[in-house]
């Protein structure tokens, strides 16, 4: 009787240097539903504001800008030219982002030993993270900042544990083209470099393929670097300035948040994933990238987003071990696919565009989460404004100028002039204070956003024309807002332009 031969998991999915091989068939699925998903509910609100403040600042390219690199506003301008000037096409690249993020997530469960079940287990959760989803419905500068951070962190786990330290360069590489989308790799690299130092191998800093990858980075990152230098470090400015203004409410919510962007189940295989890396003295550095980071956060005081390129890592690790303690036990397989599946449906409702517009305010949804409510009425606040304009004499209007105290409601107004529709925009709100100051001739103003002690110190005469209404009854920051007309300029703009810079 001929005997039967048991395979062995290993054997029957194959092994490449060790390691279980790349199940790119079922992630790649994943990769392209997601992407369609992100795409087909792309136009159903409406823009969100750094989309539309992208777009605006896109148009005037430049090694980097007082808020943040160029890299965001480059994709937005090169969509708009490529695809059109919709909102559909400008978050096609933000999309293109969140499924390069499921293939390097999956790679990443792989490189930490996970077999084709983990590596489509990661695939399927980092979908279902709302960080991810967030990121991929709409253009922002966290859209390329996780993908970046995943591809950094994929080849630094290269270089720990295949030993080939070529990968430091790659790492390199990596964080030096980061570093033209967002200064925050900075966190991956000093909590690495704080990693290393206490837990080791500490033979690292005496390769030279490891400085070889510092060098990479920093030779990649210099005309960003230089920008900065060159115009007095105006993202130090701003970072201090959203300190000062924010910095108490965003340590509060840094916790909680940390849970909410991957979701509650995403939260829990974190969990995991760190004490997975923790138990690896391999990777343990990575263990300790995580906490030096979220520490440096919490003491600038900055977003409660800054170090979730890491939870990105922890996802992965975890969905590694959540994979083996659910092997061959079908209720803990149950259990983890129904946590998922809840953790999807949390995260899209409170994330995508499911709820028609016209109950939106009937949910807590606008409450939650400031990037959907923002996305509504912006063709009504660009209506009204434009009856605004309208009802001017003839001869104000011919030298009217809108003035938009914030970057969105000046994107969406700048969208329309480009159109024609509007006259010239200007706005004192980050990187827009540089493309001012208005006209002294213009013998009308029409500000939006703009705080009324504010005008009165420079305007003879405000009178409030409109009311903003979406329609809708949604609460966002526009409202409600009054649009004011004034008139009788008291002093040049160029002696009172500083006055109206405001970092937000």
């Amino acid at each position: 009787m001929a005997q039967t031969r048991t395979i062995s998991l290993p054997e029957r999915v194959g092994r490449i240097d060790g390691l279980s091989t790349f199940a790119w068939r079922p992630v790649t699925v994943v990769a392209l539903v997601f992407f369609s998903i992100l795409l087909a509910f792309s136009p159903w609100y409406g823009y969100y504001k750094d989309e539309l403040y992208f777009r605006m600042i896109g148009e005037h390219p430049d090694w980097g800008y007082v808020d943040q690199p160029p890299l965001t506003p480059l994709l937005a301008r090169a969509a708009v030219l490529l695809l059109g000037d919709t909102v559909t096409a400008v978050r096609v690249p933000a999309a293109l982002g969140a499924a390069a993020l499921v293939v390097l997530v999956a790679l990443i469960a792989r490189e930490l030993g996970g077999g084709r079940t983990a590596q489509l287990l990661a695939a399927v959760a980092i979908t279902t993270a709302s960080s991810t989803v967030v990121g991929g419905h709409s253009l922002l500068t966290t859209s390329f900042d996780a993908p970046l951070w995943a591809a950094a962190i994929l080849f630094v786990l290269r270089a720990l544990l295949r030993g080939d330290r070529k990968w430091w360069i790659a790492a390199g590489a990596a964080i030096g083209i980061a570093t033209y989308n967002k200064h925050l790799i900075a966190l991956l690299v000093v909590g690495l470099a704080v990693g290393l130092a206490v837990a080791g191998p500490r033979r690292l800093f005496r390769d030279p393929r490891l400085w070889a990858g510092v060098l990479a980075a920093v030779a990649i990152a210099v005309p960003n670097l230089l920008y900065q230098i060159t115009n007095d470090w105006p993202q130090a400015t701003m970072a201090a300035a959203l300190s000062d203004d924010r910095g108490a409410e965003m340590r509060a919510m840094f916790v909680p948040m940390q849970v909410l962007l991957l979701g509650p189940v995403g939260g829990v295989f974190a969990v995991a994933g760190w004490v997975r890396l923790w138990r690896d003295r391999r990777v343990r550095s990575l263990a300790i990238a995580y906490p030096v980071a979220a520490a440096m956060v919490l003491l600038m005081g900055g977003r409660f987003d800054y170090a979730a390129g890491l939870l990105i890592l922890l996802l992965a690790a975890g969905c590694v071990s959540v994979t083996a303690w659910m092997a061959d036990r079908g209720t803990r397989r149950r259990l983890a696919v129904g946590g998922l599946v809840f953790n999807g449906v949390y995260c899209a409702v409170f994330n995508l565009p499911l709820i028609p517009a016209t109950m939106l305010a009937q949910t807590p949804i606008p409450a939650f989460n400031e990037v959907t409510a923002d996305q509504i009425g912006w063709p009504e606040f660009a209506a009204q404004v434009t009856e605004v304009v309208r009802g001017l004499p003839a001869g104000d209007r011919a030298g009217a100028v809108l003035l938009a105290g914030g970057i969105g409601e000046a994107g969406m107004l700048d969208r329309e002039a480009d159109r024609g529709v509007l006259p010239p925009v200007y706005s004192g709100h980050n990187h827009l204070h540089r493309y001012g100051p208005p006209p002294d001739r213009a013998t009308a103003v029409i500000a939006v956003r703009v705080p009324l002690e504010l005008l009165n110190t420079q305007f003879g005469t405000c009178s409030e024309a409109a009311r903003l209404d979406n329609g809708l009854g949604v609460q966002n920051e526009r409202q409600g807002l009054p649009v004011f007309v004034c008139r009788g300029l008291k002093e040049p703009w160029s002696t009172a332009w500083p006055r109206f810079q405001l970092y937000g």
